[in-house]
């Protein structure tokens, strides 16, 4: 008989003053570093695109090519490579640092440039192009066309993540995703065993990207942002990574735990909400840590507020 993969999903309300306005379905799943579906609420074959969370696994194409040792890159650089940063002067600097010690003119940037900015360095995955450009300029790579399924880089990328899930890279459907590299479609339960698998010490290359995020929390997103006053608040404990339609990934370092998020109609309010609520029934963070992420992610203004309803549940 198959295992269960199946349970209640969960609900995020919005009160105006106590008074239900609005809903959302939220469907989580925790797996160890085998795949294995340890609870769940909604379904954890749902599919979904990985979009931003797969940063830090495409930074693996740089882990593992000398790129980092051939031009000299620290920790910085290598958060800002796996960052969905906000266009701040810091993370503009990190990411034309990267260019910069690569020999890579900013204009080889195929991001766009985003609205009201005069630059792609200030959309939110130039910190990823930069490594991306980088991994070409040291593989002596083709810069011109990076962005294309078929480009060393993408078929790097994509291997590193077949390898992860042990499997087949020719069954893995992709789309471009909005910056323009290829995103692929994963149940919820793969995308939580790569962040497990982030989280269990096992891989020199991923120790280092983990390391990276730790110590420089604030260039994975910014003052303020979700993921990095979670890490903020609970140091080496927790990797925490968004991805774009209501994704969030967080992974419980030393344990080998992998936690996915997806918020069904891609709202993000709710998905920080679920992240707080599942992460104080997991014993990940502490109730006053919680408290604090609650009053800075739930409370959303003077007569309005979110409230979650529901767990995982134990497979």
């Amino acid at each position: 008989m198959a295992k269960r993969t199946q349970a209640p999903s969960v609900e995020v309300r919005l009160l105006r003053e106590g008074i239900i306005e609005s809903k959302h379905i939220v469907q989580a799943v925790l797996c160890d570093e085998r795949g294995r579906v340890l609870s769940v609420a909604g379904n954890a074959e749902t599919a979904t695109f990985a979009r931003s969370a797969l940063k830090p696994f495409q930074a693996l194409a740089v882990t593992s090519t000398g790129t980092l040792e051939r031009y000299n890159l620290n920790d910085k650089d290598l958060a800002i490579i796996c960052s969905s940063h906000d266009g701040s002067i810091e993370h503009v600097r990190q990411v034309f640092n990267i260019l910069w010690r690569a020999d890579i003119d900013p204009t080889a940037l195929q991001c766009p440039i985003p609205a009201g900015k005069r630059s792609s360095l200030e959309y939110n995955c130039s910190g990823k192009h930069a490594g991306m450009l980088a991994v070409c300029q040291q593989c002596n790579w083709s810069v011109a066309n990076y962005l294309e399924r078929k480009h060393p880089v993408q078929q790097l990328v994509l291997n590193k993540v077949s390898e992860l899930l042990r499997m087949p890279a020719a069954e893995f459907i992709s789309a471009h995703d909005d910056c323009g590299v290829p995103t692929y479609l994963m149940q919820l339960c793969q995308i939580a065993t790569l962040y497990a698998r982030l989280a269990d010490g096992n891989s020199l290359d991923m120790e280092r990207i983990v390391r990276a995020i730790n110590h420089h929390p604030v260039m994975l997103a910014g003052e303020g942002k979700f993921d990095t006053e979670l890490m903020r608040s609970a140091p080496g404990e927790l990797i925490s990574k968004s991805g774009a339609e209501g994704l969030q990934c967080i992974s419980r370092l030393g344990e080998g735990m992998g936690l996915v998020i997806k918020v069904i109609d891609g709202a993000k309010r709710a998905k920080y909400a679920v992240a707080i609520h599942l992460l104080t029934q997991l014993g990940w963070i502490t109730p006053s840590t919680a408290q604090a992420l609650e009053e800075k992610f739930m409370t959303l203004a003077q007569y309005k507020r979110l409230e979650v309803v529901g767990e995982l549940s134990m497979l």
